[in-house]
């Protein structure tokens, strides 16, 4: 029997050594469970952003019609004849000096002639007369003829040469006329309408014939808001969308000096390269780019609205968040002018929506161009934004 109880003793031994190491392994975790969190540690991380400058893009909007860049107005320039060949139409892209319209000379024609017969009638007379002088030049007092025949040759001679004249200033009027049988393009361009067909009367004073897009430059002529045109500088660059879906970059080439005193709007004239889409009496808007002034910014998301009015979270020295409140001004591409608020550089809470409380201690991410994020160091809090 003793011998058994010997044989026993080792098999007892094993559970108890069992129960002494998970013994010790519960003291481990609890000694380590026990260890406490630092506020730092505890503190949640919220992304951040610095307070940027930089202009805002597309922060100012605006809409128009498509107007021609300069119009040019053609019309006959002589009336009472009939339109015979109209040789353009609304669309077609014409040259200088090329010609539009044919009026119908045949009755000028034989005025040409007529007024050519008399000429030559006239020329006659005149060196007849002009003979008839020369021949009692030098006869005054001689007593061959009296010194008053002398005298009315010489006014007869001197009165058919003015006759001669003015018959050969008539034959240059109607040839001149004859030249402007043909209506033709003041300026090289894009023909936008035409308003006369043939069998029509010509007549000074009516509608004009043609109208032309000078170069065939349609532009954009917005109007905008008086704060908004003091925003705007010649030569910045707008996108402008169109009726039918497409965009096209315009640039701003004038701005109107005045503001019309009963809308309070001002007009932007925008140059707008060629293209088929663009077709003047059509409908755009327009995004003005940058090249305005810079301004501080944020993002949209960093702005808080509430009964106070407008803030910003902004993250201090030691993470703390502190409510600054903000003016805000002008919006686009995501961002925000802040008119009043902090300076650039500051830190700020991305989102306004996180449920934070002035004073809450936060641990800093400051989100990347990228899109990736990284922790920001207290060191880091004012640097500018890169």
């Amino acid at each position: 029997m003793m011998q058994m109880q010997n044989l026993s003793t080792p098999r007892r031994r094993i559970p108890i050594l069992a129960l002494m190491l998970a013994g010790m392994v519960g003291l481990a975790a609890c000694s380590e469970e026990a260890t406490p969190e630092t506020a730092e540690q505890q503190a949640r991380a919220v992304s951040v952003v610095p307070v940027g400058s930089q202009p805002i893009t597309g922060s100012v909007s605006a809409s128009g019609p498509l107007v021609p860049r300069e119009e040019a107005a053609v019309s006959a320039e002589i009336s009472g004849f009939r339109v015979a060949r109209v040789l353009v139409e609304p669309g077609a892209y014409v040259r200088r000096g090329q010609t539009l319209a044919v009026l119908d000379g045949a009755l000028l024609q034989s005025q040409l002639q007529q007024q050519e017969a008399a000429l030559a009638q006239a020329e006659v007379l005149a060196k007849q007369a002009e003979s008839q002088a020369a021949r009692v030049d030098g006869l005054e007092n001689q007593g061959v003829l009296s010194n008053e025949q002398i005298e009315q040759r010489q006014f007869q001679a001197q009165s058919a040469r003015a006759q001669a004249r003015a018959q050969a200033a008539g034959l240059a009027d109607l040839r001149a006329r004859q030249a402007r049988l043909s209506v033709t393009a003041p300026v090289s361009g894009l023909v936008l309408a035409r308003n006369v067909r043939p069998g029509d009367q010509s007549g000074v004073g009516s509608t004009p014939w043609f109208v032309i897009a000078r170069d065939g430059l349609i532009e954009l002529q917005a109007e905008v808001s008086e704060p908004d045109l003091a925003r705007i500088r010649s030569g910045q660059s707008v996108q402008v969308a169109l009726q039918n879906g497409e965009t096209v970059l315009g640039q701003v080439r004038l701005l109107s000096p005045q503001v019309d005193a009963r809308t309070q709007l001002g007009r932007v004239w925008i140059s707008l390269p060629k293209g088929s889409g663009i077709r003047a009496g059509g409908f755009a808007s327009a995004a003005f780019q940058g090249g305005g002034a810079s301004s501080l910014t944020v993002p949209e998301t960093a702005v808080r609205y509430d009964g106070d009015g407008a803030s910003v979270m902004v993250v201090g020295q030691d993470n703390r968040v502190k409510r600054v409140a903000v003016s805000t001004g002008a919006r686009g591409g995501g961002l925000v002018e802040l008119v009043r608020g902090p300076a650039a550089g500051a830190l700020v809470v991305e989102s306004a929506g996180s449920f934070l409380l002035e004073g809450d201690l936060i641990r800093p991410v400051r989100a990347s161009a990228a899109g990736t994020t990284a922790a920001a160091t207290p060191s880091t809090k004012t640097e500018p934004a890169k």
